[in-house]
């Protein structure tokens, strides 16, 4: 079975304010709000870098994840990726050219 490395967090402090930002993001209150502005956008929901660029984040974001060093950047993408498929499969539905691969 596969087993991830585990991966020391470099700059726990930026890392711990950007993660909750991303956890606001996908609260169960507020996943649809952040949804809907990447449909708007014509985004996919698993372009990390263009959301963060787009603000859909937080404003804050953008400066906090620029700061961290690179392991950690990575790290974040992969949580990000994580909350992305954690969210319940009738929005997924709903949202589906959001999440579409094409």
């Amino acid at each position: 079975m596969f087993e991830q490395a585990a991966i020391a967090v470099q700059d726990q402090q930026g890392y711990n304010q950007l993660h909750a930002l991303l956890d606001a993001a996908f609260d169960a209150r507020d996943v649809e709000v952040f949804l809907n502005k990447v449909r708007r956008s014509g985004l996919r929901v698993r372009d990390y870098e263009t959301i963060l660029k787009k603000g859909f984040l937080g404003k804050d974001a953008i400066q906090l994840y620029a700061a961290l060093p690179v392991s950690d950047q990575g790290l974040t993408r992969e949580r990000y990726l994580r909350l992305v498929e954690a969210v319940p499969e009738e929005l997924r539905q709903r949202y589906y050219k959001t999440y579409a691969y094409y």
